[in-house]
């Protein structure tokens, strides 16, 4: 049984834990990870790509035979690291102070309170003596806010985890995320002529190339259909550089564009159109590729995601599917062929601001809601 005044109190100690990334240390709070469920009678294994960056796996062995519990293992998995504290904090960002039903931190809703939520649902297994045929593994994971490569990415690739499928805690309001945006990040160079600003005509200027690029494509349309839970695709010039001085023609600009597309747009096509708004201002360019990930989506009908949105519904909760469209870890496992979709019990909207929050009600009825998934799915 879910023991409230516990699971409050876990969420209270990993908020007092500073695990901000940058700069990204998450010793402590695997220590107290470790430290909490070593005497559990579960397996536990740290995972270390880069000092200071450990990944604690926590595995409740299933009843079937050894092979077979594992190959069906069901992850669920949270993260251990917050983004930065801020300032501005009317209650102190590392207190885990409780005012009105809710605990204050920074990582309240992103992602500490999920990370709670998975070590009573592991507590309150083992006290009930309930043997899932399947193993559970949790996998709570370093480097989330900075993209996953000390943490999930690597665990994947080494297949040190290698689940059936996959739960991410990292969302809220119960909502199962079963859909999201593709990503790519990249950096457009545009190299021009330099000359003395009072003869400008003698040069070619990098800095008024780029603005027109920008324009053309920021007024460009990529072809799509329309999904149910997405928005249209997006493009966001982030950051531009470019010149050297007021008075020279400037020969470099440089700027950085975020496109977000949608699952069964093609990313290479949307690449080749980009050249060709490119090449319409000018042939002297590069482009630079910062970051790629593909779109991700399982099906509504999956038994996984079936049975999650049945028992949310027996249990009277208001969960609905949903999609992100940011980029989250859920992706990482389409390149391995693991169905996965998100879910958690943060408070809508707090994830990254200033007094950011998590309602004890949440915390609560969505520990209930997991541990009772994992025991029906586990039927199936």
């Amino acid at each position: 049984m879910i023991n409230k005044d516990r699971l409050i109190a876990l969420t209270q100690k990993v908020l007092q834990i500073d695990s901000q990334n940058p700069p990204g240390n998450e010793v402590a709070i695997a220590d107290f990870l470790v430290k909490d469920m070593k005497n559990l009678g579960v397996q536990i294994k740290i995972y270390t790509f880069k000092k200071n960056r450990p990944n604690v796996i926590v595995t409740i062995p299933g009843v079937w035979p050894r092979a077979k519990a594992a190959q069906e293992a069901i992850l669920i998995t949270p993260h251990t690291d917050t983004v930065p504290l801020g300032s501005g904090w009317k209650f102190p960002s590392l207190g885990g102070k409780i005012h009105n039903g809710r605990i204050y931190g920074r990582g309240a809703s992103d992602d500490k309170g999920n990370l709670a939520c998975c070590m009573e649902v592991i507590h309150s297994l083992l006290e009930d003596k309930i043997r899932l045929k399947r193993d559970v593994v949790m996998a709570a994971t370093a480097d989330e806010e900075t993209g996953s490569h000390q943490g999930i990415l690597p665990l994947l690739e080494k297949k040190i985890l290698k689940p059936k499928v996959a739960l991410i805690l990292d969302s809220d309001e119960f909502h199962a995320i079963i859909a999201q945006k593709g990503l790519i990040h990249l950096r457009v160079q545009v190299h021009g002529k330099k000359a003395h600003a009072a003869y400008n005509w003698r040069g070619k200027s990098a800095i008024e190339m780029a603005a027109q690029i920008i324009q053309r494509l920021k007024a460009h349309q990529f072809k799509y259909s329309q999904h149910p839970l997405l928005h249209p695709p997006t493009k966001n010039i982030g950051t531009i550089r470019g010149g050297d001085k007021v008075n020279m023609v400037a020969d470099f600009c440089e700027f950085s564009l975020d496109m977000r597309y949608l699952p069964g747009m093609n990313p290479q096509h949307i690449l080749k159109e980009v050249k060709q708004i490119i090449k319409k201002v000018t042939t002297k360019f590069e482009i630079v590729i910062d970051d790629w990930q593909l779109p991700y989506e399982i099906d509504s009908r999956h038994p996984f995601v079936k049975t999650y949105m049945e028992t949310a519904k027996k249990m009277k909760y208001k969960t609905q599917l949903k999609a992100s469209e940011g980029a989250t870890v859920i992706t990482f496992f389409k390149k391995h062929g693991i169905p996965a979709f998100a879910t958690g019990y943060g408070s809508a909207g707090t994830a990254h601001t200033t007094d950011e929050y998590v309602s004890i009600h949440n915390l609560y009825q969505g520990s209930k809601l997991l541990e009772t998934f994992l025991k029906e799915y586990d039927r199936t």
